[in-house]
């Protein structure tokens, strides 16, 4: 599946892009609000739509409500799951942010753990990780092998409609 990490932060994208690879994403990053409606656009366009966007809340140029905003009022992305990634940790933020059409909310600093089960919440992982365990492979030992990491994301990316 297709993951969009829009940080301005380039640290954050890497570190959030790292650990949604190592969940099977195809990651692409934006550093802020405009820079990710054009990619949405982009990818949308080369059937490549993602299935999962993570977002910072404090960018320059568009803001990361802004842009939920901006999502949640373009039918071509009603399939997109939202996921605000920020320090506002006020209560106010978390419910403006979920108002606004974020599937669900994580609080800088953070862990892949919390990642992880924030995805898995928002139902992101359940079909990429079925699938791949689907995939596994009995040798002629007995063993398990798993495929390679590889042909686990283009199975998964053709198991769930190349979402």
């Amino acid at each position: 599946m297709n993951a969009l990490v829009v940080d301005d932060s380039r640290a954050m994208r890497m570190i959030v892009g790292q650990t949604l690879r190592k969940l099977g994403f195809q990651v692409t990053e934006a550093s802020n609000g405009r820079e990710a409606l054009q990619k949405l656009e982009q990818m949308a366009s080369l059937g490549l739509a993602p299935a999962l966007a993570l977002v910072d809340w404090n960018m320059p140029e568009m803001n990361g409500l802004e842009l939920v905003r901006a999502v949640r009022a373009n039918p071509a992305y009603n399939g997109l799951r939202l996921l605000m990634v920020t320090t506002e940790t006020e209560l106010a933020n978390i419910s403006e942010a979920l108002a606004a059409g974020a599937d669900e909310y994580i609080m800088k600093p953070f862990t892949p753990d919390v990642l992880q089960q924030k995805l898995e919440l928002v139902g992101a992982l359940g079909d990429c990780r079925l699938k791949i365990a689907d995939c596994r492979l009995k040798d002629t030992t007995g063993l398990d092998a798993a495929l390679p990491s590889n042909l686990q994301s283009e199975i998964c990316n053709r198991a769930v409609g190349g979402r």
